[in-house]
C-alpha cells in the first residue's frame, strides 16, 4: 500500500492538472481578498466566506482530477495492468491510491489555506469591524472539516472510478455528488421552514423523498464550520465530533465497495 501511496503522490504532484488546478485556487485566492472591498463594515468576514467557497471548489476539483488521472485513467489505459501483475491485494492499490489523494488534499489546503489566513488578514485594511473574526483555532478547526468534506467526495469518486468503464464518469458524477450532498441539508432547513409559514403538507409531500435520499447521500453542510471563525458560534464539540464520525463512516464504506469491485473486476 506504501508504495502504491507513494507512486500516486508523486504522479498527482508531477500532473498538469495540479498546476492549472493551483492557478485557480490562487485566483480564487485573490477574488476573496477584492471581494472584501464591496463590504464597508466587515471586509475581513466577506473575504473569509468567499475565500473558504472558493477554497472547498478548488480542492473538489482537485480531488476529482486526481482520482481521475490516478485511477481512472490507469485502468481506461489499461497500465493499471503492470501494478497489479505483483502478487499483492487489490485493497491495497485502491487504499493506497485515496491515501495518496488525501495526502495530497492535506498539503494543498495547508498552502492554500495560510495563503487564505494571509489574504484575510490584509483585507481590513486597518479597519476594526464590529465582530472580529477569529483567524486562530476556529480557523483551522474550520479548515480541517473542509478537508473531510473533500474526503467524502474523494472516496464516492473512487468508488466509481473502481467499477466505470468511462474515465470522465468519477468526474462528472463527482461534481453532482458534491453539488448535491453539499446543500442537501439546505433543502431539508427549507422544506421545515416553509411548513413553519403555514403552507400544509410540503414537509409531508417531501419528507418520505428526503428521508431516501439520508440513507444514500451524507448531508456534507455538517462540515461546513465557518461560522465560528467568522462569527464566534462554535458549532458544538459534540455536533462537530458526530460530524467528522458520518464523514469517516461514509468514506469507509465507499472504499469498502471499490475494493469488494476492485478485486472482482477482470482488467484485459
Amino acid at each position: 500500500m506504501f508504495e502504491f501511496a507513494l507512486s500516486g503522490w508523486r504522479s498527482g504532484l508531477r500532473g498538469h492538472s495540479f498546476r492549472g488546478l493551483g492557478v485557480l485556487a490562487v485566483a480564487l485566492l485573490g477574488f476573496a481578498y477584492l471581494a472584501a472591498g464591496f463590504s464597508a463594515r466587515q471586509p475581513m468576514t466577506v473575504a473569509l466566506d468567499v475565500g473558504l467557497s472558493g477554497l472547498r471548489f478548488s480542492l473538489v476539483l482537485m480531488a476529482l482530477f486526481w482520482v481521475q488521472e490516478l485511477i481512472a485513467r490507469e485502468v481506461d489505459r489499461r497500465a493499471i495492468n503492470l501494478s497489479l501483475a505483483y502478487p499483492i491485494d487489490r485493497a491495497s492499490y485502491v487504499i493506497g491510491r485515496f491515501v495518496a489523494i488525501s495526502g495530497l488534499l492535506l498539503a494543498a489546503l495547508l498552502v492554500l489555506g495560510t495563503a487564505l489566513w494571509l489574504a484575510t488578514r490584509v483585507s481590513s485594511g486597518g479597519y476594526q469591524q464590529a465582530y472580529q473574526v477569529d483567524l486562530g483555532l476556529p480557523y483551522w478547526v474550520a479548515l480541517f472539516g473542509l478537508w473531510l468534506d473533500v474526503l467524502v467526495v474523494t472516496a464516492f469518486a473512487v468508488m466509481l472510478a473502481s467499477l466505470s468503464t468511462v474515465s470522465i464518469l468519477p468526474l462528472a458524477l463527482g461534481v453532482a455528488f458534491a453539488i448535491a450532498a453539499k446543500t442537501l441539508g439546505s433543502v431539508i432547513d427549507f422544506l421545515f421552514v416553509r411548513d413553519a409559514e403555514g403552507i400544509d403538507g410540503l414537509t409531508e409531500r417531501y419528507n418520505p423523498i428526503i428521508d431516501s435520499i439520508r440513507w444514500i447521500l451524507p448531508d456534507l453542510s455538517r462540515l461546513d464550520w465557518r461560522i465560528w471563525p467568522m462569527y464566534g458560534v462554535s458549532p458544538g464539540t459534540s455536533a462537530m465530533l458526530w460530524s467528522a464520525l458520518m464523514a469517516v463512516a461514509y468514506c469507509a464504506l465507499m472504499l469498502s465497495i471499490a475494493v469488494l469491485v476492485f478485486r472482482r473486476r477482470e482488467f484485459a
